[in-house]
């Protein structure tokens, strides 16, 4: 009987592992529960066979079976179906990397032909067969042929659709030649490697008329999507201020021909802005590719006449371009050419770096075109998720917005109702107020901002010269370390911008009351070049005729060029008030800054000093170095940094705003600048140099007293002290291991560290500088807040004590864990409490 009942259990597993053949109802009943819930718990599955009849005679156990294979179908779907993706990708990067690789064979035998002419032309120069003049005559000739690379064309009339034609194609070959052949000599830029998912292939132009920059790279977008993109250039170029189609032609081929006007922002408070007049071409090739190519009208090339330019310099667009080829199994190749001349004599000398660099022009036009593509593809995709509630394209127009309000307010445009306004005698802060500000608000124009009796905007602004300090470096100082060079009472004065009638004019107190930040990030583009992010102010009221002020504030901020890999890349901070939820439309005043890099000049100022642009300008060239004084650390940068804040006024609090808006302004300079030499790699910077040490009396009598203080309340030695002459002690504290770190110790304010060791830096994130905005319990998490409170009277009794094991976070919020922890008082000569001092022993990140 056992022996039968034991060959009836073997039969039905036998049964039941047995492949099992479900019907099309049976599979539709279980695809219907795979969509719910891709992987069903036992009794999930148990509750399937009661509820559906068609089931009944299915094991629980083959349902098991039948989701882990549908599991595993799914998954091998989307990997061959990503693999396919990546197999295009790679089959159409092959066939650029090909043309790419044809057209520098091209472009070889081109240059290895002019060296053999050259050759021949000096050799035959040299000889003693020639005449006297022989050699005058070469010379002569090659001159002619330089004084006139093009012909001149005749004028031709606007209303002659022909004329204009025989532009069209001249341009459309002029761009094709440099875009697949060998009319500029192109340079590929640093670390743009090819790629299945890099941006693509990037160079720039070298010994030619103008600045040039060419790129191609693969989107996974239709030709047609691609070219409505990029002809809508306002929606990607940043420094476009405006475009205007004059004129619409169509052509026999069934291409178009337009006159365009468009109007562009210049990067600094110094420089005057751009314009183009230019005519651009949009037509289709033989095998199918689409092309959109651009020229400017001038007297060379014929054509009408444009608007008249006047408080615009007129740039001049050399035949530029996009070719868009479609790819097989869907997508597009795409071949920018950007080649303007910016009219560099027209600047100041010391600006002219910013209109003779290709790679700036890359940066700010051909990178940005296929970035913004590649932005839109992957939103259209879906491969790209936003929190907030929001999307994309509203985000990408808050960013568009915010960089817009910015330039409008460095470059105050008279026809935006912008007019200067009277100096105080010092010409270092630019005034400038808008008595008109629905003329650039435009639809964001909210009149109860501005009353009946009179009211603007009014912008502060300047510019001043950086040396030896990266960019990125200091945007991103700037960004992380606010409280450094911001004041919370211009900050809450701005807020109560958004509010009706907010017209209390603050006093600009330096340092005002402690406030912290917290970055919410919002969106960031794929690159990570650009960030979208909410800030929220928390301030800190000490006092009671603080409390009133002391309350959360928000800023809308977008931050960009902060990869300090990026060549040539413009770091820029701009932020502008907001509610706490802020509409779609709502209204951007934006404030902020601009760091532009200059090409690396050998006539620069002295290492890590910071001048203010427009005396530059005035010396000249009495601030070269020494012939013999060489660059500290080998590093010699320049940049251009624009600073400008925007405030709204009544008519008669219009003085009382200025005043305070040019005083906060300077203000920010000098945190600037202080900033700047602090970052500037000459002065910190780990992979070169060991920190500085802090060699002022405070800090060697600090750390004095931190070392006798440990030795009378624990018995025992901090280190074992080499000598106790001169700076030796804060030698050995500040090289200790331990991170050890000294805050204030105050009954009506929050613990604000105000020294660290080289250890301590390194532990928080920091530097000297930014050392005092971080207060001790946005440091310590929860349990060690708790802990330490625990255990403060024990500190103030005894002198010290050990605080177990924790996790604390650096101010870059990274979390580090330590093994044990001492606190104990320091003492002054006097023996009066002067400070509290942590050791933080064994610490690493997590």
């Amino acid at each position: 009987m056992a022996l039968s009942m034991h060959k009836d259990s073997a039969n039905n597993q036998m049964d039941s592992s047995k492949y099992v053949r479900y019907t099309p109802e049976q599979v539709e009943a279980l695809e219907r529960v795979y969509a719910e819930c891709p992987k069903p718990s036992s009794l999930r599955r148990q509750q399937l066979i009661r509820e559906c009849p068609i089931l009944s005679n299915i094991e629980p156990k083959q349902i098991k079976v039948w989701f882990q294979n549908r599991r595993c179908r799914e998954k091998q779907r989307k990997e061959a179906s990503r693999l396919q993706t990546v197999n295009r990708k790679l089959t159409a990067m092959n066939k650029l990397l090909m043309e790419e690789n044809d057209r520098l064979q091209k472009q070889v035998s081109h240059l290895v032909y002019e060296n053999g002419y050259m050759k021949q032309q000096i050799h035959t120069a040299s000889a003693g067969t020639t005449t006297d003049n022989s050699c005058e005559s070469v010379v002569m000739s090659g001159q002619n042929q330089q004084q006139n690379p093009t012909p001149q064309h005749p004028n031709r009339d606007a209303n002659n659709p022909a004329g204009l034609l025989a532009i069209a194609e001249e341009t459309l070959a002029e761009f094709l030649s440099k875009a697949t052949g060998t009319a500029v000599d192109w340079v590929q830029m640093i670390g743009m490697k090819p790629g299945p998912d890099s941006i693509g292939i990037v160079a720039v132009s070298r010994n030619c008329s103008g600045v040039a920059a060419r790129a191609c790279g693969l989107v996974s977008l239709e030709p047609t999507k691609v070219a409505e993109i990029l002809k809508d250039r306002q929606s990607w170029y940043r420094d476009c201020r405006c475009v205007d189609v004059l004129s619409i032609v169509p052509t026999g081929n069934g291409g178009t021909i337009e006159l365009m006007y468009m109007q562009t922002y210049a990067p600094t408070t110094l420089a005057a802005a751009r314009d183009f007049w230019t005519l651009r071409y949009t037509t289709s090739l033989e095998d199918g590719s689409l092309v959109i190519c651009e020229r400017s009208l001038t007297s060379s090339t014929g054509g009408p006449a444009g608007p008249p330019s006047t408080t615009f310099v007129r740039a001049e667009m050399l035949p530029s371009g996009f070719l868009i080829r479609p790819c097989e199994g869907g997508g597009s190749i795409i071949h920018i050419v950007d080649h303007i001349d910016l009219d560099v004599w027209s600047v100041p000398e010391v600006l002219r770096p910013l209109y003779e660099s290709s790679k700036i022009l890359a940066q700010k036009l051909t990178i940005a075109a296929l970035q913004h593509i590649r932005q839109i593809a992957l939103e259209s995709s879906g491969e790209i998720q936003y929190g907030g509630g929001r999307q994309p394209a509203v985000l990408r127009t808050f960013s568009q917005r915010l960089c817009r309000g910015f330039n409008d307010a460095v470059n105050g445009f008279v026809d935006d109702g912008w007019s200067l306004m009277g100096t105080d005698g010092v010409e270092d802060v630019t005034i400038a107020i808008n008595s008109s500000p629905n003329k650039f608000l435009g639809s964001n124009y909210n009149a109860s901002m501005f009353p009946a009796f009179g009211g603007g905007v009014l912008c502060a602004k300047a510019s001043m010269l950086l040396q030896n300090v990266p960019p990125a470096l200091l945007v991103r100082f700037l960004r992380e370390h606010r409280s450094e060079w911001a004041d919370y009472g211009v900050d809450a004065y701005s807020a109560a911008c958004l509010k009706a009638s907010p017209y209390a004019v603050p006093c600009a107190r330096p340092g005002g009351f402690p406030s912290t930040q917290v970055i919410l990030p919002l969106a960031h583009t794929i690159e990570h070049e650009e960030f979208l992010e909410v800030v929220r102010i928390e301030g800190h009221a000490f006092s009671p005729e603080d409390v009133a002020m002391a309350r959360d504030m928000y800023l809308l901020q977008l931050c960009s060029g902060v990869d300090e890999s990026a060549v040539g890349a413009c770091a820029q901070l701009v932020f502008a008030p907001i509610d706490e939820s802020f509409a779609d439309d709502a209204l951007l005043l934006p404030s902020g800054f601009r760091v532009i890099p200059l090409d690396p000049k050998s006539d620069g100022p002295a290492p890590t000093r910071t001048l203010d642009l427009a005396s530059t300008m005035e010396v000249g060239s009495g601030n070269a170095r020494p012939a013999g004084e060489a660059d500290l650390n080998g590093y010699n940068l320049r940049s251009v940094l624009t600073i400008a804040f925007q405030f709204t006024f009544e008519n008669h609090t219009r003085d009382n705003v200025a005043a305070m808006a040019r005083q906060y302004v300077r203000s920010v300079v000098g945190s600037v600048q202080r900033v700047a030499m602090a970052i500037a790699p000459s002065r910190l910077n780990t992979q070169l140099a060991p920190k500085s040490l802090p060699g002022s009396p405070e800090a060697l009598t600090l750390a004095r007293w931190i070392f006798r203080s440990y030795r009378m309340h624990t018995g025992t030695e901090l280190f074992k002290a080499e000598s106790t002459a001169g700076d030796a002690i804060l030698k050995q504290l500040w090289h200790h291991p331990d991170a050890i770190m000294c805050c204030s110790v105050k009954t009506n304010a929050s613990p604000v560290f105000t020294f660290a060791n080289q250890a301590g830096l390194d532990m928080l994130e920091t530097t000297l500088v930014a050392l005092q905005d971080i207060m001790l319990d946005k440091v310590l998490d929860e349990s060690s807040r708790k802990i330490l409170c625990c255990e403060f009277s024990k500190i103030m009794q005894q002198g010290f004590a050990y605080l177990p094991a924790g996790i604390c976070a650096s101010s870059m919020n990274r979390p580090v864990s330590y093994e044990q922890a001492v606190a104990w008082k320091v003492l002054n000569d006097d023996d009066s409490n002067h400070c509290l001092a942590f050791m933080f022993m064994n610490w690493s990140f997590v």
